[in-house]
């Protein structure tokens, strides 16, 4: 898949922006504050609805409007997509596929795969839980849209159980509505439960090889699913704890408290592993991630490099830089001294500038 072009209008810093990339290495180069970022999550919320950064809609449209335009032109196996998304400051972002719109969002997963890297992607492993949860459900809803669904009907009914029990506080009575949720919470979690099971499964077949290879053989990494409770017990768990969940106000058991853990010859890379050796995990883990979305929709995801080559060390921008050479991959970087270091062949190259981007013919 590749994205042929995008158009902005009323964007972050951006009035209009026209942008045609090429269809294998782009760098987009400035110095900090200038945009190229937000070109960068312009893509990613085109393939995914959302942006990276966690921003909600109304932090992305430029100040002092009340809508923003996203339009992408992707070519997806010979055919042509068309996305466009409308953002909007009091209402829900409006969507269109080859202009008919779309009734739910989950539609448009699946057209363009992408795969993010940024600098605090490299701090992953050492993180809170949230945030390797995040990259579970981030992966599994482009690539498995059955687990979009499931993962958002458990997150709503899990909302509306915690407002639920914090209601209960107040009216007792409000107990016997409880019942609604519980079974919904109980039968999406534990599809959840299976289907991050299998994919730490799979993960683990693909980034143990990646991660030989980048330690030199020295190193093995291992990814555990850390679950809250296990499909067996998580009724029996689940029920239990309603009491407590009632007098804390919040739900204790379930699939909103997994974690990942990132085990290195048996070492915990969270509490003992090094910078270097958490930032390695980190790399490994992205390389897989690429194997993966290849691997599952038989297309290469388009890769989107955020200012991360100037985190890592010459070693591991080699190594990023060797694996991206087949795919369609847009850079952000402040310079494009690394790249003239590493003799690492560019195919277009930009310069943002106060949101303006223009072409640099040559380095």
């Amino acid at each position: 898949m590749i994205i042929k072009s995008l158009k902005l209008s009323n964007y972050r810093n951006y009035d209009e922006l026209k942008i045609d990339f090429d269809k294998s290495i782009n760098i987009l180069y400035g110095n900090n504050a200038q945009g190229k970022t937000n070109i960068l999550e312009a893509v990613y919320l085109s393939g995914t609805t959302r942006s990276h950064r966690g921003s909600k809609d109304k932090e992305i449209i430029k100040f002092g409007c009340d809508e923003s335009h996203i339009c992408v032109s992707v070519d997806k196996e010979g055919r042509d997509f068309l996305i466009d998304i409308h953002l909007k400051k009091n209402r829900p972002k409006g969507i269109a596929i080859n202009k008919v719109p779309i009734k739910k969002a989950s539609e448009i997963f699946g057209i363009l795969n992408l795969v993010v890297f940024s600098p605090e992607d490299l701090s992953i492993i050492k993180a809170g839980p949230a945030e390797r949860r995040r990259f579970i459900d981030s992966e599994l809803c482009q690539l498995d849209k059955v687990y979009l669904y499931d993962l958002t009907i458990y997150n709503k009914a899990l909302n509306q159980r915690n407002k639920l029990l914090k209601d209960i506080g107040f009216n007792a009575s409000l107990e016997d509505t409880l019942e609604v949720w519980d079974r919904q919470i109980v039968d999406y979690g534990k599809k959840i439960i299976s289907r991050r099971k299998s994919f730490v499964q799979k993960l683990n077949n693909i980034i143990k090889p990646i991660h030989k290879n980048i330690t030199e053989n020295n190193e093995a990494l291992n990814i555990v699913y850390e679950e809250d409770v296990s499909e067996k017990e998580y009724e029996e768990k689940f029920f239990g704890s309603r009491q407590r969940d009632i007098k804390m106000g919040y739900t204790h058991v379930g699939p909103h408290k997994d974690d990942l853990n990132f085990e290195v010859n048996g070492i915990d890379m969270r509490k003992y592993g090094s910078q270097g050796q958490q930032r390695t995990c980190a790399l490994s883990l992205k390389l897989a991630e690429i194997e993966l979305v290849k691997e599952t929709v038989k297309e290469m995801p388009v890769l989107l490099l955020d200012d991360v080559l100037s985190e890592l060390d010459s070693a591991r921008q080699n190594l990023l830089l060797n694996q991206i050479k087949d795919i369609q991959t847009i850079i952000t970087c402040t310079g494009v001294e690394d790249f003239i270091k590493n003799r690492f062949h560019i195919n277009k190259i930009f310069h943002v500038e106060n949101a303006k981007v223009s072409i640099k013919e040559s380095l």
